[in-house]
């Protein structure tokens, strides 16, 4: 494959990145010699050290190899059964997981609450809350947020503590699905902590892949009283690595480097270029505020089509027309100049053309 043909894979999702510096270096200095298996090593130990460091609090932290995994496993944890969780409609637990969190939790039962741009909307989730008491409706006991959402926006300290205020009311724990909690941190400028526990989390699902590790994501218990026994259920849903230091390790070098947060930073940086950039394509118009590394973007439905059909890879899942344009640690300034001069001369050649016409969509 090619450069270009490399390029035109750019901006599908920041799964398609490979593994930044800091963690495959990190990998490199674990593979140095004999290590106890299962977690039970230095490197293993010390990661998790970092994660409450970085915190600042006591925690528990366990290692995961995907997002599916963290989330269902940790959304088990906090519930039975008979019991329901409540999320917002786009959630990632909701539109992507196949059904996990309710395989893992033996049927818990997911209620979807409305909102605005990938946000929950805290009256909505309330009313789901209360909506019935009864013994044959599922009894609420999560409440969930995607930090960033799935529509690239981000929730703020102050909206973060007031669904913990509302899951402390009614008794019910706060999860946070974090893929891209590092993105949400940069985008914000605050400590993690702000976003986390101090504002109410029980459960943080923190993401390393889409931060630029190859693969592991690390689940964070504030509350450490609901991770009696999680070990167990990782061990049980195949998720618990013989060899734990390949899953660790790149915490540390990502951790202590500061890269966790700088990398997050520069695709946060490149989304906001590429954003300026296609506000500037005829036709091209903003679907929801860009505030972490996604750009979602309507654009005329031959300019769209004619990108894919070049070799263009994006997701067009949300809304007619709509493309999603992910931008991950490794994006350059030439990723995305060569993506908008593509769409640039297709736009002007479907305008000669005659099928840039506003009455041809």
């Amino acid at each position: 494959m090619s450069i270009d043909q490399t390029r035109t894979l750019a901006f599908a999702s920041d799964n398609y990145a490979g593994v930044c510096p800091e963690a495959w270096q990190a990998m490199a200095d674990a593979n140095l010699g004999y290590a106890s298996s299962y977690g039970d090593d230095r490197r293993t130990e010390q990661a998790c050290s970092l994660v409450r460091e970085l915190f600042g609090t006591e925690c528990q932290v366990f290692f995961v190899f995907n997002g599916t995994a963290a989330n269902s496993l940790a959304l088990a944890s906090l519930c039975q059964s008979y019991h329901s969780i409540i999320c917002q409609e786009f959630a990632h637990i909701e539109t992507d997981e196949c059904g996990a969190p309710e395989f893992f939790s033996n049927g818990t039962k997911l209620l979807l609450a409305s909102g605005k741009d990938g946000k929950i909307n805290l009256a909505d989730a309330e009313q789901l809350i209360t909506k019935r008491n009864d013994i044959h409706y599922p009894k609420p006991r999560v409440l969930s947020l995607t930090q960033a959402t799935e529509l690239g926006t981000v929730y703020s300290p102050n909206e973060v503590a007031a669904a913990g205020e509302l899951a402390r009311r009614y008794g019910l724990r706060l999860h946070m699905d974090g893929a891209r909690f590092a993105n949400a941190v940069a985008s914000l400028g605050c400590h993690p902590a702000e976003l986390s526990w101090r504002a109410g989390v029980d459960v943080l699902c923190f993401g390393g892949a889409k931060n630029g590790m190859a693969v592991g994501e690390a689940v964070v218990f504030f509350n450490q009283e609901l991770a009696e026994e999680f070990d167990y259920r990782c061990k049980q849903a195949g998720q618990l690595a013989s060899k734990m230091r390949f899953l660790a390790a790149p915490w540390i070098g990502m951790l202590q480097t500061g890269a966790w947060l700088e990398r997050a930073r520069h695709a946060n940086r490149c989304a906001a270029m590429l954003e300026e950039r296609l506000q500037q394509l005829p036709g091209v118009e903003l679907m929801f505020p860009r505030q972490a590394n996604s750009v979602f973007v309507r654009m005329p439905p031959h300019l769209l089509k004619g990108l894919q059909e070049s070799g263009w890879r994006f997701y067009s899942f949300i809304g007619a027309g709509g493309a999603r344009l992910m931008c991950s640690w490794a994006t350059t300034r030439e990723d995305i100049e060569a993506f908008i001069q593509a769409a640039t001369a297709l736009a002007l050649k479907l305008q000669q053309e005659g099928a840039g016409d506003p009455a041809c969509h």
